[in-house]
């Protein structure tokens, strides 16, 4: 299959997913709580179920790394490629009655992100993009619109924030050399999201993220034109780790 029918591919099963995620929103449900305290609801469950069957059947030659079967200890060998999987990002968000979560479908190659899809069920909305490509935004089944990353406009930065992690006392220290116009709170890969159709300019993270976190939001913002780093080193952002776990990072529209 070619990039495009990947990214194809991904935008439907996003679209799938979120589908059942709203409609379990619609109806109820439990909220129970894993290992490492994150929550966990059905929603999480169905829509991995969804989008990991789905991917395996269409290009078996891929390993699915997905964050509930990771979580359950059924991680593959992630190899020279394979799909990042974040069901519902932002089950904090989700289970609070807020629209702030996503489904994250991202393609990884070489220990990098090369193409992505992130969807907001709540909003009908969807972002996607091909690393050198370009990136585009979707609402419903209306066609897409292409994206870009901006440069940092005159009057300062946009800064985007996590909700749960935005108050942390390093974020202040690594924002003091920096102009800051505005600072926003919105949770999930939705702050990324906002980079990659310049609505902001910079996301620190200094709260812990997984690679199914970033992945498929990291290569939209790229594809935009943007760029993650590691803030110590300043560092591109490998994936397939051992353990999955995410440096600190900033990131940021064009320079």
């Amino acid at each position: 299959m070619t990039d495009a029918s990947l990214l194809e591919l991904a935008f439907g099963l996003a679209a799938r997913a979120g589908q059942r995620i709203m409609e379990i929103r619609a109806r109820g449900f439990d909220t129970t709580f894993k290992a490492d305290a994150s929550p966990v609801t059905i929603a999480d469950q169905q829509a991995e179920h969804i989008i990991t069957e789905a991917l395996r059947a269409a290009t078996p030659g891929i390993p699915v790394v997905a964050e509930e079967a990771v979580a359950a200890g059924a991680a593959p060998a992630a190899g020279a490629a394979f799909w990042c999987v974040d069901p519902l990002d932002g089950t904090r968000e989700f289970t609070a009655g807020r629209d702030d979560f996503a489904v994250c479908i991202g393609l990884v190659r070489q220990g990098r992100p090369v193409l992505g899809v992130v969807a907001a069920p709540a909003r009908n909305v969807f972002w996607g993009g091909i690393v050198g490509e370009g990136a585009c935004r979707r609402h419903g089944a209306d066609a897409s619109v292409p994206i870009s990353a901006r440069r940092p406009p005159p009057e300062g930065l946009t800064v985007v924030a996590s909700r749960h992690h935005g108050k942390d006392p390093r974020m202040e220290p690594f924002l003091a050399s920096r102009h800051v116009a505005e600072m926003r709170n919105i949770g999930s890969a939705l702050k990324f999201c906002l980079l990659a159709e310049g609505e902001a300019d910079l996301y620190p993270r200094f709260g812990p993220t997984m690679e199914w976190d970033t992945c498929a939001a990291q290569a939209v913002l790229e594809a935009a034109g943007g760029g993650v780093r590691s803030i110590e080193g300043d560092a591109p952002l490998a994936y397939g780790k051992p353990g999955w776990l995410n440096p600190f990072f900033y990131a940021t529209g064009r320079r």
